[in-house]
């Protein structure tokens, strides 16, 4: 079953999740998200929009602070080796997205490898951002019931 994403500017039921991302170049992003992953591009820059699945990716340059974030800076990741947040992406067959995303050009750290309760690899945007791409193989049967949202 597909899920088609909510309207970005008018979100069903008050809420849409997207991810931002702080990048050097916004074309260059834009381009590597529309071509290797092959988001939908619904606006170029300022922010770029991108619609991705059932989801948004959000791209915008680095910066100073602003009137409503006094202190806060915009950065794209200093050193690729250190992860404090990552983009995870699951599909229902990684080996098939892998072969298709590497063939447009996505460099992997590695190929998909099995963990048992999934399969995953990453990848890297042109900043240094981590992908993760998996497939679940048994994940959540191993949390147990879910708890009510």
């Amino acid at each position: 079953m597909t899920h088609e994403a909510p309207d970005y500017f008018r979100p069903e039921g008050g809420f849409v999740l997207t991810h931002l991302l702080i990048v050097r170049d916004v074309d260059r992003s834009r381009e590597f998200y529309r071509t290797v992953l092959g988001a939908a591009v619904l606006r170029e820059r300022q922010p770029a929009i991108l619609r991705f699945h059932n989801s948004y990716i959000v791209i915008n340059t680095e910066g100073g602070p602003t009137d409503d974030k006094p202190t806060v800076r915009a950065q794209a990741p200093s050193d690729p080796d250190t992860l404090s947040c990552a983009m995870n992406i699951r599909v229902s067959d990684v080996r098939a997205v892998y072969e298709q995303w590497r063939s447009r050009g996505g460099q992997f750290l590695t190929e998909p490898k099995d963990h048992g309760v999934e399969i995953r690899c990453y990848l890297r945007d042109p900043d240094g951002y981590l992908i993760e791409l998996g497939q679940g193989t048994g994940i959540l049967a191993e949390m147990g019931p879910a708890a009510p949202g």
